[in-house]
This record gives structure tokens, sequence and C-alpha cells, in this order.
């Protein structure tokens, strides 16, 4: 199904392209036949309705925004509008409260902690049900995942598990600790087109497409290299 505008020129998500799963992301924006942009530089910016902020390593990506000028880049187009999303290492990034370290971004009001759950060892996937996204259980990659241990007032919270809370979003940000792009499931990047203003975004498929196999943003990857 083709995407469907509001009367705007922004009009593309993008996916910031310094580090993490990129690829990943590009392919779900693709099943879900969105617009999309490959952001490593200020002016891939101007025409985005919503930012990704991938999984990778938040130290390395908060450095890299600093070498390439991106911090002021991203905050600017964030105060005009622009949506963001970030995924594990990404929702680090977008805290005003990291635990033992200073935030990048501050765009949510919530303490986050960096490895919560151990090594690489102790990465897991489970399911789990967000009502405001989908009435299906969502799969749950967890991978060297952060917790999010509180929230402000202002901070709606999508998912709480155990002893800490896995998804959260305010007006203009969306924070995940798992890796939906992991998976075969597109309702986390549906949810954000349309948080983004983006309607119509592959409405008619299912929570999880039993056919999609990692090769589909594998051959992404050869590309991208």
């Amino acid at each position: 199904m083709s995407v469907h505008l509001v009367t705007s020129s922004y009009n593309a998500i993008g996916v910031l392209d310094l580090q993490g799963g990129v690829c990943e992301h590009v392919d779900h924006l693709q099943r879900l036949d969105l617009p999309y942009q490959r952001v490593k530089q200020s002016e891939d910016f101007d025409h985005l309705a919503g930012l990704i902020i991938p999984g990778g390593e938040s130290t390395c990506l908060g450095r890299l925004l600093h070498i390439f000028g991106l911090k002021d880049v991203i905050l600017r187009h964030h105060h005009r509008g622009m949506k963001i999303w970030g995924t594990c290492a990404g929702a680090i990034l977008l805290a005003d409260k990291i635990v033992g370290e200073a935030p990048c971004l501050s765009l949510i009001d919530m303490e986050i902690e960096r490895n919560s759950f151990g090594s690489q060892l102790d990465s897991f996937k489970t399911e789990g049900i967000m009502e405001a996204v989908s009435d299906q259980p969502i799969p749950l990659t967890f991978i060297r995942a952060p917790k999010i241990h509180s929230v402000g007032n202002h901070v709606n919270v999508l998912l709480r598990m155990d002893d800490y809370i896995a998804a959260a979003e305010n007006a203009g940000v969306l924070v995940t600790v798992f890796h939906p792009e992991l998976t075969g499931c597109l309702e986390l990047h549906r949810y954000f087109a349309l948080k983004c203003g983006l309607v119509g975004a592959g409405t008619t498929s299912s929570a999880v497409n039993p056919n999609w196999n990692h090769s589909s943003w594998m051959k992404l990857a050869r590309i991208a290299s």
C-alpha cells in the first residue's frame, strides 16, 4: 500500500547511518512502503518527518554525533517537529538521565542504565503485549539491553516488564530497549510512522510476516558496503 502524507514537506523517515543496525531498519521501512533516507550529514534531515537512531554502541554513536556535528542538527529538527525513535543504544542517547554518565540528547524524561542484563551471553528473546501498538503479542529481542528505571510525568509507558520499563514515549520521542528490527514484526515501525504523521503505512500487513528472514536486510548490508 502506498503511503499518504499529511500536508507537509516532511515526507520521509530517516535512519541515522553512522553505526549500528541501519540496514535492518531500512528493510522494515521498505516492507511498509515508506519513503526513507539514510542520514549521514545535515542536509539529509531537510525532509524528515521522523528519525530512527538504531541500536549499536551508544558511546560510539555519541562520539560520532559530535565528530560530524549532528547533535545540534538533530535537536534543531526535533524542535521544528521531527519525531525520533531510539532503539537500545538510541534510547540511551535520547534519555535525560543515564546511570553513571552524562546524557547526550536529553529529549525524554527518563532514567536508563546501559547493559543492565549483563554480557552478550545474557541476550534473550521473548514476547510482550503493547496495547497502544498492536492487539497481538510482539516479539522482543534484547541484546546487551539497557533498562529504563523510571520516567517523568509526561512520559507514557508502553511496555513494563518485571522491574523495568521496556518501551515509552512522549509527544516527540519513542524509545524501545529491545530491537524490533531484528524480527519479522512491522508493528513498531508502523506505529512510529503514524506518530510521524505518515498514514496508510502497510495497514493490511500482519504483525509478523512468517516468510520474513534475515537475508532481506543482509542484501542491504552488502549493497551499503
